[in-house]
């Protein structure tokens, strides 16, 4: 009797214990799918969403989380169906159901400061500009997380962007606009421009209502109507169509913003970091760059590694930071863009241009001994580089 007990235990250990080991594999097969999946289709975090979490409940497996990425969510289903592992899909695919129709956006102040997380103490994350459209994912309080067109994800408060359904969107993007071209300057209620009714900094899109008196009569997103100086701004689609993109062009407009004082996650004439800086000036010559510095870097033409700055051309992009070695790989934390005479413009402490010539006043010492790489981008083509006059993200 006793021998058949123990015999009866030790069938039911390991049962147990092999019924254990299944769901633990089961659990590795499903993390390591998460994992693999979301390594393919958002490797960055910071232009796409696929947070997924997998929680045992009895024999199913509840994927929880969420995504803007739906053909990523049905790639994992895939994979889980071919593996027959039970699943339960309570993943919240974005734009949340709660938004309605008005999944869309468009910035309605001259620069909306876009943050990490859903409060104004939050990390400054960037910036989008008047007119920017957005892609608005899912709200919090008076807070949308929302998408730029450079695909950067953020928050934005309330104030900063009028919400649009697709009609209205479509109807927004369709109208005429004018482009802010001026560093800083106003919008009037009257020709006498005694009443402001806002701000306006280079690179603000309106929409074009009429011309008087030397004045673009303009629409914001959510329907005011204001006054602009003909002579502080230019009709968008001439502005386009005479956009040649020239280096000579990206040298004059950096030159335009010397003196503007730095701001982290700033990408706008009211303050810049590094890469908010070289954004504007590639934007405001017709082109879309990634936000960040180590993502710029992964764009265009490799020119140089090795300090051989005879091989650049003026407006590549200088990286700077810290070089792989046998332990630690490669960090790029600055940039800047080359103007030629052994000379880069960058955003550091303000808008400045340093040498690279150890007897010039201006030596960058520093920038110099933590140099990587220059990237060309002027002319290139990268799905990663948007062309203003090949695609209408302004107006259709």
């Amino acid at each position: 009797m006793g021998f058949q007990k123990i015999t009866l235990c030790n069938l039911f250990l390991s049962v147990l214990l092999t019924s254990c080991n299944l769901d633990k594999n089961r659990e590795n097969t499903v993390d390591a799918a998460i994992d693999s999946i979301q390594k393919q289709y958002a490797p960055d975090k910071r232009v796409a969403l696929f947070q997924i979490d997998a929680v045992k409940q009895g024999q199913k497996t509840v994927l929880q989380g969420e995504s803007n990425l739906p053909e990523a969510i049905t790639t994992l289903h895939n994979v889980l169906d071919e593996r027959k592992i039970d699943f339960i899909d309570s993943i919240q695919l974005l734009p949340a159901s709660e938004l309605g129709d008005e999944t869309q956006g468009v910035v309605n102040i001259s620069v909306a400061n876009l943050r990490s997380n859903p409060k104004h103490t939050a990390e400054l994350a960037t910036q989008a500009t008047l007119g920017t459209p957005i892609k608005v994912l899912k709200k919090e309080g008076s807070w949308y997380y929302v998408q730029t067109p450079d695909k950067y994800l953020s928050w934005v408060d309330a104030g900063g962007i009028t919400l649009m359904n697709p009609k209205r969107f479509e109807e927004w993007r369709s109208q005429d606009k004018i482009i802010f071209t001026k560093t800083y300057g106003h919008s009037y209620n009257a020709v006498d421009e005694e009443e402001i009714i806002s701000d306006l900094v280079a690179g603000n899109v309106l929409g074009f209502v009429k011309n008087i008196d030397g004045f673009f009569v303009v629409s914001y997103p959510d329907g005011r109507l204001a006054l602009v100086k003909d002579k502080e701004a230019e009709d968008y689609s001439g502005w386009l169509q005479q956009m040649n993109r020239t280096a000579d062009d990206l040298v004059a407009t950096s030159k335009k913003l010397i003196g503007v004082p730095y701001l982290w996650g700033g990408t706008s004439t009211k303050g810049m970091d590094c890469s908010g800086f070289t954004k504007t000036i590639y934007f405001l010559n017709g082109m879309v760059i990634p936000r960040d510095a180590s993502q710029q870097v992964n764009t265009g033409k490799p020119i140089d590694s090795i300090s051989n700055f005879e091989n650049l051309e003026r407006g590549d992009l200088l990286f700077f930071g810290r070089k792989v070695t046998d332990s630690t790989a490669e960090k790029v934390v600055h940039v800047g863009m080359w103007i030629g005479d052994n000379e880069f413009i960058h955003a550091s402490e303000m808008v400045r241009i340093s040498s690279m010539d150890p007897s010039a006043e201006n030596y960058d010492e520093f920038n110099r001994d933590r140099y990587l790489r220059t990237k060309r981008i002027l002319k290139e083509t990268d799905e990663r580089l948007i062309n203003l006059a090949q695609t209408p993200i302004f107006k259709d």
